[in-house]
């Protein structure tokens, strides 16, 4: 039989298909082949036994959150407690391109900024939307609904950002937990246990655990350059500019210019820079 994992709880799978949720074990044959069942795999396994004993090509996976088979990744950031972070904001962007997972951004807690902080979060969602992203505000409730249809989406973002406050909104039904803000540290407590698979609007949703830094340490710094799409708008006179030092190149002009947002370079330097380090 086959089916999808939708739950993971210690060493416990849940499966499900349409006959049904089935609880069941991993063959030992995974550990020593180094194989790990993710939330999200779809797996051969038998109902009777409740023994995973195949796990079926998978589109994608991420490591930090342990996932697999995602469509989209809907990155939950907070303007305000906790502040707005470009840099993290572009990590995940970074890490959900280099998996081939589309990118959506989702703005939060937009009421508690002053009209000045208004503005100048407007001019950064207007760059974001202006290479390409869909970009919302966890208050449009119906436009997420829709954006959530016929896709496997993972909720992801800086903890405290409201990501399972937003999913409770989407359907009450969920009930997830939620946390208060640490006021000393000014960011969320941790309140996602594990990760589990949804059905929700006629598409999936998964709620993971939050988390506040990301590295990249299985991309090349090509590879983290290449997922900073609007590079491609600007061909410099070398295919391997690096947009670094090199003379003549057009990312870094149209940067000087205000075209590419400076905070977008100064954090694609900052990730190849921090990649060779590690």
């Amino acid at each position: 039989m086959e089916g999808q994992i939708v739950k993971i709880i210690s060493n416990l799978y849940t499966v499900a298909n349409e006959k049904g949720r089935y609880d069941c074990h991993s063959r030992g044959k995974f550990r020593k082949d180094n194989i790990t069942p993710l939330v999200g795999d779809y797996v051969k396994f038998d109902e009777k036994e409740q023994y995973i004993l195949e796990i079926l090509p998978r589109k994608n996976s991420l490591k930090r959150p342990m996932v697999s088979n995602i469509d989209q990744g809907l990155i939950v950031t907070s303007v305000k407690h906790p502040d707005y972070s470009s840099n993290l904001l572009d990590k995940l962007i970074t890490t959900l391109e280099f998996h081939r997972i589309e990118p959506i951004l989702c703005f939060s807690k937009w009421d508690l900024l002053n009209k000045e902080e208004e503005k100048e979060m407007e001019k950064i969602i207007k760059y974001y939307e202006s290479i390409g992203y869909v970009v919302v505000k966890n208050t449009e409730i119906e436009k997420i609904k829709k954006l959530l249809k016929g896709k496997t989406t993972v909720f992801t973002g800086q903890t405290g950002a409201g990501k399972s406050s937003l999913m409770n909104r989407l359907d009450a039904n969920l009930k997830l937990e939620t946390g208060e803000i640490s006021e000393a540290l000014g960011r969320g407590k941790h309140t996602t246990r594990h990760v589990e698979l949804m059905e929700i609007y006629g598409g999936k949703v998964l709620d993971t655990p939050g988390f506040s830094s990301l590295d990249f340490q299985e991309m090349t710094k090509e590879e983290i350059r290449d997922t900073f799409v609007e590079f491609f708008r600007y061909p410099c006179p070398f295919k391997d500019c690096m947009h670094q030092n090199e003379t003549e190149c057009e990312v870094k002009k149209k940067v000087e210019d205000g075209t590419i947002l400076l905070s977008r370079y100064e954090n694609y330097l900052k990730f190849i820079r921090n990649q060779g380090e590690k």
